[in-house]
């Protein structure tokens, strides 16, 4: 965790070495950490924190497209929880965001940011990098969309989390 409270640092045990999944989270966690600035402000109001939460949000929705995008071209089934992760964090971060513009109160979306702080790096650390282990794996280049060999050629579809509580 950072000085300010609720926000990470991007550290090399974040990375996945893999440039464009590393870069959409750095940027991911540098705006949890715009956020956080934000709320700690004194006198921070909706008026101020929106923004930024909503470009929060536009990223995330970016952010998971693309690595939905990765699974499709890449043979990740339907349902893998991992893409169930990805809805229910987008599900909770627009209703925080319709709550905070109905009422204006700041709690839910501090919590929120408490929370997805410490969702993600776990999230990278086994979804994401089994992510990229499987691109790997099928020899797909996500810089071209492209498979640059077929080092699994007929791999079987990535269901699940490989765990057995998911699935």
């Amino acid at each position: 965790m950072n000085a300010i409270a609720n926000t990470l640092n991007w550290t090399d045990a974040l990375s996945l070495n893999q440039p464009q999944i590393d870069q959409t989270h750095q940027e991911f966690v540098a705006l949890l950490n715009e956020l956080g600035g934000c709320l700690q402000a004194a006198a921070s109001s909706p008026l101020e924190v929106l923004p930024i939460y909503q470009r929060l949000l536009v990223h995330t929705e970016a952010h998971f497209a693309i690595e939905e995008g990765f699974m499709a071209a890449t043979g990740f089934a339907a349902d893998n929880c991992h893409s169930k992760q990805h809805a229910m964090v987008l599900d909770v971060m627009r209703e925080v965001l319709v709550h905070t513009l109905t009422t204006q109160d700041l709690a839910p979306l501090r919590n929120l940011l408490t929370e997805l702080a410490n969702w993600f790096p776990a999230h990278a650390e086994m979804m994401d990098a089994a992510l990229v282990f499987h691109m790997t794996q099928v020899g797909f280049d996500p810089a071209t969309g492209s498979f640059v060999e077929a080092a699994l050629a007929g791999a079987a579809p990535i269901s699940s989390c490989g765990s057995g509580s998911c699935g």
